[in-house]
C-alpha cells in the first residue's frame, strides 16, 4: 500500500467496498446496505472514507445532533480493512472528523464502544475521549457498551506515539 492516506466524503460508489470492510470488521453485527444508505442521507457531510491508491481502506460515520443535541455529534461507526490496520488510516479519519467538527463549532463528540474492545478503547483514549458510563446489554448479543465523550477543550492534534 504505497502512498499516503487521503480522506474524502462518502460517495454512493463506495458502498460495496464499505460493506466488505464492515463485514470483515463486525461479522454478524455488521450494518446492512439500507442502514448505510440512510446514514449517508442524514449525515453525509460527516460520512468519510479513507483511501490510498484509489482504493477505499476504511470509513468513519459521524452524525451531528447526537442524542438530539445539535451542539454535539456522535461517531456511529468506524472501521478499517484488516489489511490497513495499524498503518494510520483510523487516525487520519479521526483527525479529519475532528477538524470538520471544529469548523462546524460542534464542541462535543460522543461514541459507544464495547467494553471488551481493548484496541478501540486505547485508540479513543489517545484522542482524549473519557469514559462516561457503562450501558448494560447495549448490543444485540447483550454485551455492554461504554459511552465515551470528547470535548473541544481536548487538543485536536494527533497524539504522540509512545
Amino acid at each position: 500500500m504505497p502512498g499516503r492516506f487521503l480522506v474524502r466524503r462518502f460517495r454512493a460508489s463506495d458502498l460495496n467496498r464499505i460493506l466488505t470492510i464492515e463485514h470483515a470488521s463486525f461479522g454478524e453485527d455488521a450494518y446492512d446496505r439500507n442502514l448505510f444508505a440512510e446514514y449517508a442521507r442524514e449525515c453525509g457531510a460527516l460520512f468519510l472514507v479513507v483511501e490510498r491508491a484509489s482504493r477505499v481502506w476504511g470509513y468513519m460515520l459521524t452524525c451531528r445532533g447526537g442524542r438530539g443535541d445539535i451542539s454535539r455529534a456522535e461517531i456511529i461507526s468506524i472501521a478499517v480493512d484488516p489489511a490497513a490496520r495499524a498503518k494510520g488510516a483510523a487516525s487520519v479519519l479521526m483527525d479529519s472528523t475532528l477538524r470538520r467538527l471544529r469548523l462546524r463549532k460542534i464542541p462535543r463528540l460522543d461514541l459507544m464502544v464495547r467494553t471488551t474492545n481493548v484496541p478501540a478503547l486505547a485508540f479513543y483514549k489517545k484522542y482524549g475521549f473519557r469514559k462516561v458510563r457503562i450501558i448494560r446489554r447495549y448490543y444485540e448479543d447483550d454485551a455492554d457498551a461504554l459511552l465515551m465523550t470528547r470535548t473541544e477543550t481536548t487538543p485536536l492534534t494527533r497524539p504522540k506515539q509512545q
